[in-house]
This record gives structure tokens, sequence and C-alpha cells, in this order.
């Protein structure tokens, strides 16, 4: 079923869409997806780079008549979120993307699509090979690893690049001009543990927190929807108090900027406490679907016997997990005072899990404001440094600084008034673009960011809407078009 996005408009861009779902590239296993596109521009015969850090750059001299206009660098990034629901068999580093069409959407079965940023990818690609567009200097820089720690965006050497505005095509709604967007850092808790053999009596259980929505920590994080780290959490530390439970390993959560949609617990209870502490859980799975029975209605919380557990954690370190977790702020903090409805600062309680020794939790701290990014970091560390954890962050990038007198934002504000009869919207989002980093080495570009509409990004739930693309495909063109002159 994948195909048939093929006979989708504009067929250059879906053409060029598909071909990236055939190629595996999530973070960190970029190997092939860098290949493809050193390829794919070897064969245009145009200049091709891959520089140190492995990011692709592609250059296509202007049309004729069109040598006097600015370069324009179109950007977007290599990588795309792996997550997948528990039931789907996927191997992201082998298998392609099963990309279909659902109504007026395309979406993946059971994964992330990569849509984010495979469209603007395949955008770039696609004025590349095109014979028949008008256009200046272009350049196309894909980078390396933009979800899991923009490495490629820091790595950027200056004078590898030679145009002077900047069109990120990483933005997920169609009508929307973006000029900035929240920096971002990593904090982590690690707590060091020692396990004691399962005492005898006892049953052992593997409890499941699944059905929810997740989404990206930085866009889907204003929308109440449910943190399977913190709703495991409550039930656990409940649990243990109400009925003894011991916990034998835990694993919620997968990636930093991904809000958890799953995680499971393997524990043990009293072989005398298990019809207790099976309607314990029948109960809170209750509570639990009522709470989110508007945001997240697919909600699921079981427990079902599985093989014994031979040992389980100390609990002087559960009670300190216990107590990092639900004291580690989670979701939205403030909301922007300049920007209406945007999240100014927000954390994502991303990663619960542990691996025979020690315990790790892994959250992500954004904002508009440096500022506010770093006081959030150091509340969170402060937060697992209380509860005898050793904290630490790393990662840290920069915000977007707005410019609202930009040249080229001027100049897109009125090629999408000419071309659809109406001004686009001036937004910063709530996100990690690149752009704060990449102008930090070119302070000469003007930046903007834009994109066709897509929901759920960085959950199997991501969609596509299919005539935002074509939308989209045909203000990229027009933008190119009205490049001003240097």
């Amino acid at each position: 079923m994948a195909k048939d996005i093929l006979k989708l408009k504009p067929e250059s861009l879906w053409k060029n869409f598909y071909e990236l779902t055939q190629v595996p590239r999530p973070s960190k296993k970029e190997e092939k997806i860098r290949a493809f596109m050193k390829k794919f521009g070897e064969d245009l015969k145009l200049e091709t780079i891959v520089d140190e850090i492995g990011n692709v750059i592609i250059k296509k001299p202007a049309t004729e008549g069109m040598e006097d206009r600015k370069g324009i660098i179109l950007q977007g990034h290599m990588d795309m979120v792996p997550q997948k629901n528990s039931d789907i068999d996927h191997d992201f580093e082998k298998d392609p993307i099963d990309a279909y069409i659902d109504g007026d959407w395309v979406t993946a079965k059971g994964t992330t699509l990569g849509a984010d940023n495979g469209m603007g990818v395949a955008a770039g690609m696609a004025i590349l090979e095109a014979t028949d567009l008008v256009h200046g200097p272009i350049e196309v820089l894909i980078t390396t690893d933009e979800e899991t720690g923009m490495t490629g965006a820091e790595n950027l050497k200056a004078g590898v690049i030679d145009g002077d505005i900047l069109l990120n095509l990483d933005s997920e709604d169609e009508g929307e001009l973006y000029i900035g967007c929240a920096g971002g850092v990593d904090s982590t808790g690690v707590w060091e543990y020692t396990t004691e053999a399962v005492a005898e009596g006892m049953a052992t259980y593997k409890i499941t927190v699944k059905g929810l929505k997740g989404g990206h920590s930085g866009l889907d994080i204003n929308l109440g929807r449910g943190n399977a780290n913190k709703i495991m959490n409550v039930l656990l530390m409940k649990a243990g108090e109400k009925y003894g439970l011991r916990v034998a390993e835990i694993n919620g959560g997968s990636l930093r900027n991904a809000i958890p949609r799953e995680s499971f617990a393997t524990v043990v209870v009293a072989e005398d406490k298990k019809a207790d502490f099976e309607q314990f859980v029948t109960e809170f799975d209750e509570i639990a679907k009522d709470e989110f029975k508007d945001a997240d209605a697919g909600l699921s919380i079981i427990a079902e016997s599985t093989d014994a557990a031979k040992d389980v954690i100390d609990e002087k370190t559960m009670t300190n997990l216990y107590t990092a977790v639900a004291g580690c702020p989670n979701g939205v903090i403030a909301m922007s005072k300049d920007f209406e409805g945007i999240v100014e600062t927000s954390t994502n309680l991303a990663i619960v899990k542990s691996d025979g020794k020690q315990f790790e939790i892994a959250t992500l701290q954004r904002s508009l404001i440096d500022g506010s990014r770093d006081k959030l970091s150091e509340e969170v560390r402060a937060v697992f440094e209380a509860s005898a954890g050793k904290a630490n962050s790393t990662g840290e990038y920069p915000g977007w600084k707005p410019n609202p007198d930009s040249t080229i934002l001027k100049e897109m504000k009125e090629v999408y008034n000419n071309k659809f009869g109406k001004v686009p919207a001036v937004r910063v989002i709530h996100a990690g673009l690149e752009c704060g980093i990449l102008g930090s080495t070119y302070t000469n570009w003007d930046m903007i960011s834009f994109g066709p509409t897509i929901r759920n990004p960085h959950s199997p739930d991501e969609m596509v809407k299919i005539d935002t693309v074509q939308l989209f495909w045909d203000y990229l063109v027009e933008t190119l078009k009205h490049a001003p002159k240097k």
C-alpha cells in the first residue's frame, strides 16, 4: 500500500518521500540515508559534500537570469524518531516504513511515519532534480542527528555554505511562518541499586501502561496527555504501600523528545494478596481512564501473571525513585507572555528504566528563554539529588530569537498573500528547530521555518495532511522565484 502515495500531488515530492520511507534512518543510525543522499546529489551531477560530522550539502546553480539573487539554503534533517506500538514487529535499522493513505492523511502502520522531517527533505530533493523551476543559487543542507542531539547543526563548520537565506523546512502547520523556537537541555538522574532474592510465596506480574498517544514533547506538551512514567509511578508506589509490592525491573519511555506512551514493570506480591492486588489494578485502571478520558482515551493498564522473577530491587532505592519521579516536574511550566497560546517553558519526564545495576531518569527541558530553561534544569537536578541520585545536564542548545524585521519574512508574507489571498500567521514554536544553532555559526543568515501540516510527530500516530503538501510545495516554488537580489 505504501506505493499508493506515488499517485499523490505533487508527484515529485511524494516520489522522493516514498523513497525516503524505504531507507532506514533512525537517529544515530544514519549511515544508509547519508549514503542515499550522497548518491542522489552525485547522480544529478551536482556538487555534493559530506562534511566531517555527516551532514550532506548539495549545491545547485541558479537558473538562467537568476544569478543575481541571494543564495537560498533549504534545510532539513535526515534522521527520524523511531517509535512503534509494542505489538508491531518492526526494526527501524532494517525495515522500510509502511506508509498508507488514510482519508485526507498519510500515516504509517503502527510506527512513526517520518514526515518529520522527511517532507522537508523530499521537498529539497524535488527542487534539486527539477528542470522547470525558476530560482537563484540553491543549497540543500541535510543535517544529521537532529532528533537526539542536533549534532549536525552543532558541528556545521563556517564557510561551507554560501547562501544568505535559510528556509528551514521542519515546521508542521501549513499557512504559518515560524521566526523563533525554544532552546533545550537534557537533564538525567542515575541511582545505583542492589538486588535481593525474591522471597518464597511470591507471585510475579508484568504491569503494562499502554495506549497513550504520546507525541512530540514540545508541540504536544500542552495537550494534557498522560505520561506513562508518572502513571506507572503512582501505581507502583500505592501498591507498595498497600500490598508490599516489590519491583524487579521497570522500563518506561524511550526518547527524551517524545512524551512516554508506554511503561512496563515486573513486580512481585505475596500469593495471599494476589486477588486484592489484581482488583487494585483494575480499579486504578478505571480511575486513570476517567482522568484522561478526553486527552488520552486509549489508556489501558493491566497486570498479567508472568514467569517468576529471581531478584527485586532494594527498597531504599525504590523509595528514592518513587520520590524522584513524583517530585520531578512534567508538562507545561509557563505560557509565553509575548506570544498568545504558545508554551514558553516545559519539561518532559521521558524515560525511567532499570538495567540490573542502576536506574536512569531522562528528561528534556525546553524554553523560549534560555535563562528559564537553565533554571528549570537546575530544579530537575535538585529533585534527583535530593532523592540520592547523581544528576547532570547535557546537550544544551540555544533558542532562536525572533526577528520581526526579517527581510525574508516580509517577502514570504507578500508571496503567500499574492498566491493564496491571505496573510500567513507568524509564530514562534515550542520545539527545538536547528535555526538557533545554525544562526550562531552563520550570523548573516536571514531565517524562516515552514512546512505542511503534520500531526502527532514522534509517535506511531504521526500523519501528514495530503492537501497541505501541495500548498507547501507551491509556496516553496513561488518563494524561490521571488528570491531577493544580492
